[in-house]
């Protein structure tokens, strides 16, 4: 199961530049990781981050399973990338589950587990994760790990499409484009059941 280049680093690059709101005691660390990060400073930013991440905030956790996983500022070390990324998707934070479900898709620290992987790609998805809903409709058009479906497709890549106005930038132009090449390949009831479908979803909690 491949995903894109794009895809990979926009999710790594956005979410290690993401300020979490996980309390006042801890804005400070991460605002400083974060921009330790910006100046590819990754000694400083793991610094910072490994005492919240085992204090047990999840936006840590994740920040520092990317890292591990990407190999920045350590050697890259696949199981202790699924360390941090499990503890933070355990308690529902959707960039974390939507990393999780990556490394059980490529077997990276894990064997390979398509099932599981679509398991932390749907938590992921359900909140409303752009990068979780556009692998979905990859995984449903093609027929990655699962049956093709392109009216389950057709759903997912519209629900990416439409947070580019909520700042899914190109990602999800790129699922706008992949949900018409999609609807090319399916009837006209097929594309209204799937506009049906993602009309009607609702986000829903962290968990």
């Amino acid at each position: 199961m491949r995903h894109p280049p794009k895809l990979l680093r926009a999710t790594l690059t956005a979410s290690l530049v993401l300020v979490a709101t996980a309390g006042a005691g801890v804005a400070g660390p991460l605002e400083d990781s974060d921009a330790a990060f910006r100046k590819r400073d990754y000694a400083t930013a793991l610094q910072l981050l490994r005492p919240l991440a085992e204090q047990g905030f999840a936006k840590a956790q994740y920040d520092l399973g990317a890292m591990y996983s990407s190999g920045l500022g350590v050697a890259r070390d696949y199981a202790e990338a699924v360390k941090w990324y499990r503890l933070a998707a355990a308690v529902g934070f959707a960039k974390a589950q939507y990393g999780l479900g990556t490394m059980y898709a490529r077997g990276e620290g894990v064997p390979q587990d398509y099932a599981e992987a679509l398991t932390w790609y749907r938590l992921s998805a359900d909140q409303g994760f752009v990068g979780a809903q556009y692998t979905l409709g990859e995984l449903y058009a093609k027929g990655e790990g699962v049956p093709r479906d392109y009216v389950v497709a057709h759903m997912w890549y519209s629900l990416a499409a439409a947070q580019a106005e909520r700042g899914g930038g190109d990602l999800s132009k790129s699922a706008a484009a992949a949900r018409d090449k999609v609807a090319s390949k399916m009837t006209p009831a097929q594309i209204a059941e799937a506009q049906k479908l993602a009309r009607e979803w609702k986000p829903k909690p962290e968990r």
